[in-house]
């Protein structure tokens, strides 16, 4: 009898510490994301830097701890390809990857192109980790705005 009171206090006592880490797993819930893509310059398309910069993607980390994004991609569906170097979004914060050239900041990274990424009709945007999996995608196919949410 008081073998089966302590593997059931033992059951117990286990169980209680699944939930003491779930609680912790649950804070880092989040992940990175694409939130927007800005696929319509405003005005007239020049290929002036300017107008290729209007073009972008927006990239959240909504987790509880900065992500290394080193090595991570961003495609459009004709698989036009950015690759992240050494770069950390912090948590909560957002990064916007502009077309054009410039210098990049820890919210503004640039692909450095002299031609647009993103169709002005459709297209999809595909995130993949280091390692090659999609981690996420966001596909547009309108017109009728120069942007989509995500």
């Amino acid at each position: 009898m008081p073998r089966a009171r302590i593997t059931g206090a033992a059951a117990l006592a286990a169980a209680a510490a699944t939930l003491i880490v779930f609680p912790g797993q649950a804070q880092a819930a989040g992940s990175v994301h694409l939130t927007k893509i800005w696929y319509d310059s405003p005005g007239t398309d020049t290929r002036s830097n300017t107008s290729l910069n209007g073009e972008w993607v927006q990239i959240k980390n909504t987790t509880s701890g900065s992500v290394s994004l080193k090595g991570w991609t961003l495609t459009d569906a004709s698989r036009h390809t950015y690759t992240f170097g050494t770069f950390t979004l912090k948590a909560g914060k957002t990064v916007t990857v502009k077309t054009g050239k410039g210098t990049n900041t820890g919210a503004t990274v640039f692909q450095q192109r002299a031609a647009y990424v993103w169709n002005n009709d459709k297209d999809t945007a595909t995130l993949r980790r280091s390692s090659g999996a999609v981690h996420d995608t966001c596909a547009y196919n309108s017109t009728r705005y120069d942007y989509k949410n995500c």
